[in-house]
């Protein structure tokens, strides 16, 4: 019961801080002056498709591309799991949705793998920011707070997405269906040996 009051109580405190930084943008939206939209509705929504989620402005350099896109897609379908692990945290249940079976054991796998091509996709930006100083990121608009607040993001991405393993990789319950942790068992074969011995 306490570890669910813990958990609720800093899940507030998340959503307390995302409301305001929230307000923040908002407000730093309506400095701007109010501009007629409404024309084109269908042409500005295939644009607004293709730009935002088709990162198609990036098509243009194939390897950010593809890196950009695993990062896009990896959040976007990881985040699936963000659900079953609110559920668990505030309900004390324990991998709710692990009734549905095969698909569980595929979406996790799934997961695992996503996850492992977001960790590596960020870790190459940081060394193309960073190490090659690419002419891209060299000018003066791309110092400062832009660089620091993209490194920031992309570390925040790294620790998230290596938490998410190593959730995978000490769940015991987990390794005993022994499905869906392929990226977990291997990355930390020790505390997945122990897990398993354990049971044994």
């Amino acid at each position: 019961m306490a570890s669910q009051i813990i958990f609720i109580l800093i899940t507030l405190a998340g959503i307390g801080l995302f409301s305001f930084n929230a307000r923040k943008v908002i407000r730093n939206i309506k400095i701007g002056r109010p501009a007629n939209r409404n024309d084109q509705p269908a042409k500005r929504l295939m644009t607004m498709l293709k730009v935002a989620f088709g990162q198609t402005k990036m098509a243009a350099r194939p390897i950010p591309f593809l890196l950009h896109l695993v990062v896009y897609l990896g959040f976007v379908i990881i985040n699936l799991e963000v659900l079953e692990i609110m559920i668990d945290g505030i309900f004390g249940t324990h991998r709710v949705f692990a009734g549905l079976g095969g698909f569980y054991d595929f979406l996790i796998g799934s997961f695992e793998f996503l996850a492992l091509g977001v960790w590596l996709a960020c870790a190459i930006f940081l060394i193309r920011r960073n190490v090659l100083k690419l002419k891209r990121f060299s000018g003066v608009e791309m110092k400062a707070w832009p660089k620091s607040d993209a490194n920031y993001i992309l570390i925040t991405e790294i620790l998230l997405m290596s938490a998410f393993l190593l959730m995978n990789a000490s769940d015991v319950k987990l390794q005993a269906l022994n499905e869906g942790h392929y990226i977990s068992a291997g990355a930390f074969p020790v505390s997945a040996y122990l897990q398993r011995f354990n049971m044994d």
